[in-house]
């Protein structure tokens, strides 16, 4: 299967607390990265698809080096193949690392690489992924899946963040635990809730 996540923002000390920004609230880096493992490990399988939109991880406080293998031993523990596009805080040292180490799973790639967007099908419908929010104009069979944004949604039926602490996640009668990956029907539900949510409000639905 497929499913989509952006912003993890592994090892990111400033991401921690309850704010308007990004309400995460642990006490520890090690509690939030723990928590995402684990709630991704309970939804995805190692032949699952999962595609990244960007900003994996932060830290700043040591070297790429350093960085970069903290960050390929924290993906190893993570079940699935990963379809990595570019964040804004995504080292490029990092892809080229992980490409460096990159090592097979159920006969592919553990890590596939996109320095911009990613533009797939999915039943009757096509997604372009992205870090950033991109507004595609008039392109009614196209939804623009996308991160980046942590505290306000866009107010447009064509863009959809699935960021792990997107607002949109509302939209969803259960919303799944924290850093759980996002299947497409999950995010069917959510474009259809917001299309509807936005026509109540007067606005593009």
């Amino acid at each position: 299967m497929q499913y989509v996540i952006s912003d993890t923002h592994f090892l990111d000390a400033n991401m921690l607390g309850i704010d308007d920004f990004a309400p995460r609230p642990f006490e520890t880096v090690q509690a939030m990265d723990q928590a995402i493992i684990d709630h991704w490990n309970e939804r995805i399988k190692e032949t699952d698809t999962i595609y990244h939109l960007g900003d994996l991880a932060v830290d700043i406080t040591r070297s790429d080096k350093e960085v970069n293998s903290a960050i390929f031993t924290l993906l190893q523990s993570l079940n699935g193949r990963l379809v990595l596009i570019k964040g804004n805080h995504d080292r490029r040292s990092l892809f080229k690392y992980l490409a460096a180490h990159n090592y097979d799973v159920s006969g592919q790639p553990k890590f596939e690489f996109h320095d911009v967007g990613k533009l797939i099908k999915y039943d009757h419908r096509q997604f372009y992924m992205t870090h950033y929010p991109m507004l595609l104009g008039i392109a009614p069979q196209i939804v623009n899946l996308h991160g980046h944004i942590h505290h306000y949604q866009l107010p447009y039926k064509t863009n959809l963040n699935v960021g792990v602490d997107a607002p949109e996640l509302a939209f969803l009668p259960q919303k799944p635990p924290f850093g759980t990956p996002l299947s497409f029907k999950e995010v069917e539900t959510m474009i259809a809730a917001k299309t509807a949510w936005l026509a109540k409000q007067g606005g593009q639905g």
